[in-house]
């Protein structure tokens, strides 16, 4: 016996909900189980959330709560196991999708690269306002780094990940897709499931390519014109709560790994085994050498 349940959902983002087409599915299989699969037809990793209200005669064995990172195409789930001598699995349940990983617990002691050229002295500048971030209104409680810069400086990337959204001096997309509203950005899926956006830069470098991985200490671009400071956020969804989680980065200096300290000036160090820490052996010979 097959049965087929296709559901399609809005991926959820609190302001601004990305309306992109997704698909699970739960076949009944010859025994009686249900398998269930899911498709992300996306270019970029997203994070399924499912929920069952009602269960009958069948069990759950999955962690709770159930949430797994969809690749982008087809994914497999779980199967759950129809009771013994029982009549079919009968569920309810709810979907989310989020764009970053509203269950996970971030490293809050993960050294970051300041994310600009080895060598360079670099002055923190005090970010004044994240207006804009997600469309009308501003985050309740918010946190965000910035550098003093100059047009066109290298921008690096502070840390290893997927290179999710790029946005230039406009945005002709569907707003209800994006991951924030601000324009001249890199954003990136780190691997602990939070996403880091750095605001104006302007993406010269045309390897770069949504859906791509980018190691740590490597070029995102150039700092885009008529701008003075470059911002990084890092922040995530929430499970429960439509407010943003912001976390608080530390950087790796020359002396040690920390808060950055408003106005203070430091020499810009990309040591190789910060580079390398979220690197694979073969990526290290590849990209280290």
């Amino acid at each position: 016996m097959n049965r087929y349940l296709i559901i399609y959902f809005l991926i959820s983002l609190p302001v601004l909900a990305a309306a992109q087409l997704a698909e699970v599915q739960a076949n009944y299989n010859s025994v009686g189980d249900v398998d269930f699969i899911a498709y992300n037809n996306t270019a970029v990793p997203v994070f399924l959330y499912i929920d069952f209200a009602d269960l009958e005669n069948t069990t759950f064995n999955e962690p709770l709560p159930y949430i797994k990172m969809l690749e982008p195409g087809f994914n497999t789930l779980f199967t759950l196991f129809r009771v013994p001598d029982a009549d079919v699995p009968r569920f309810n349940y709810q979907i989310q999708i989020f764009k970053s990983n509203p269950w996970a617990l971030p490293d809050l002691d993960f050294p970051y690269l300041i994310p600009l050229a080895p060598g360079e002295d670099v002055t923190v500048a005090e970010v004044k306002s994240l207006a804009g971030f997600m469309g009308a209104g501003e985050p309740k409680s918010w946190n965000a780094t910035g550098f003093a810069v100059k047009p066109g400086q290298q921008v690096f990337a502070a840390r290893t990940g997927t290179v999710v959204e790029i946005a230039g001096p406009q945005r002709n997309t569907d707003p209800r897709e994006w991951y924030h509203a601000w324009n001249y950005t890199v954003t990136i899926l780190q691997p602990d499931g939070t996403l880091i956006c750095y605001r104006n830069v302007s993406s010269s470098n045309k390897k770069l390519r949504v859906g791509e991985k980018v190691f740590a200490g490597q070029s995102l671009g150039a700092v885009a014109p008529a701008a003075d400071q470059l911002i990084v956020v890092i922040f995530q969804h929430s499970l429960d709560s439509s407010e943003l989680r912001f976390i608080i980065p530390q950087f790796a200096t020359e002396t040690h790994t920390g808060l950055l300290l408003s106005s203070q000036k430091y020499k810009v160090i990309h040591p190789i085994e910060i580079r390398g820490m979220e690197m694979s052996n073969r990526e290290k010979r590849k990209v280290l050498r």
